[in-house]
């Protein structure tokens, strides 16, 4: 199967007739140019070390190691054949607070954004699994459905920021059982038996629904679920920020300032009820570690797998083709040779 990595280089192809035109355009000028001058064999005579059919030669090597570079910068690819893959390994959803909470700073530099650190971190040490990420606050979404894309992963994290989900609020239950059905309904039926687990990670401020709930719902569906508490017991206030710099702090209606505590207590219960384990966060140690060794310690099922395989790129050789023509263009020179004038592949049959 043949594709092109990139096609927007094909408009460059249309040059070549452009510059074919105006090649020849030149040639009927600088003739017209030369009638003007005086008598056309006299300006041969005195010009006769000049061959017309090497200038056509040098402009068809030239015009042709472009037409090279062009296609190796389309890059044409081939390959896309199937083959089979062994692949050892378990599903992993990162659940992921994106509410306002988490732009406190009692986690430096910020609760999130020390948890897409640790996340990627994650990301980087995975071999084999596959991850998919869920945000929520007030409601779930699914950002990243599960993969072994790593790229993909690390991608979609950086995306990642508290103003995606327009209904704010912290909403765990929906976000666990959005997390749950993400790792069950499997397109796949190759991945029904590898160990799934659910990584919570927020302040465990809960206001919407019933989180414990709906870990014992996951736990019953064979779903590890583990927590990560991410804040200060104690609380902080909210920041409100403007180019990068904090401008004031979050107040409800009546004008008080917003502090946001960090709620163990319902991150345990959530543990706790769907056999996973429950770890608090600092600024130096998100604990994503101390989860990951749980997970490794399940069992994980090898599953054969048919994809297609990588394509061949071939750039390289037609970047060497327009190398090697434009070499031959420098030592080709535009003077008279006796051996060419033999040949005369590319001039009038009658120049001397």
């Amino acid at each position: 199967m043949l594709d092109f990595a990139h096609k927007e280089f094909f408009y460059a192809l249309a040059a070549l007739p452009f510059l074919v035109a105006m090649y020849f355009l030149s040639i009927y000028l600088r003739k017209k140019a030369i009638e003007r001058f005086g008598e056309t064999d006299l300006f041969k005579r005195l010009t006769g070390e000049s061959s017309l059919a090497k200038k056509n030669l040098k402009f068809i090597l030239a015009l042709v190691a472009f037409a090279f570079i062009l296609i190796a910068l389309i890059d044409p690819e081939t390959g896309s054949h199937l083959e089979n893959i062994n692949t050892t390994g378990s599903d992993i959803v990162i659940t992921l607070d994106v509410s306002n909470s988490m732009n406190a700073q009692d986690i430096q530099p910020s609760r999130l954004e020390r948890a897409k650190e640790a996340i990627q971190q994650l990301i980087d040490k995975l071999q084999g699994d596959r991850i998919g990420i869920v945000i929520f606050a007030g409601q779930s979404l699914v950002q990243l459905p599960v993969t072994t894309d790593y790229t993909a992963a690390k991608m979609f994290l950086g995306q990642i920021q508290t103003d995606l989900i327009p209904v704010q609020g912290t909403a765990i239950g929906e976000a666990l059982t959005r997390s749950a059905n993400l790792l069950l309904d499997e397109g796949d039926s190759a991945f029904s038996k590898r160990s799934k687990s659910i990584i919570l990670i927020s302040d465990g401020e809960n206001f919407e629904d019933d989180a414990v709930a709906a870990a014992k719902e996951a736990g019953s569906r064979g779903i590890i679920i583990h927590t990560i508490g991410i804040g200060s017991p104690d609380g902080v206030p909210i920041p409100i920020e403007a180019n990068g710099k904090v401008t004031g702090y979050k107040k409800d209606k009546d004008g008080t300032t917003v502090i946001t505590k960090l709620n163990m207590n319902l991150m345990e219960s959530v543990a706790m009820n769907a056999g996973g384990i429950s770890v608090l966060a600092t600024s130096s140690d998100v604990g994503l570690d101390k989860v990951v060794d749980q997970i490794n310690k399940m069992k994980k099922s090898k599953v054969s797998l048919k994809r297609y395989s990588d394509y061949n790129e071939h750039f390289l050789i037609f970047a060497f083709i327009a190398l090697i023509l434009l070499i031959i263009d420098i030592f080709v020179t535009e003077k008279k040779t006796k051996w060419y004038q033999q040949l005369n592949l590319f001039g009038n049959p009658n120049e001397k």
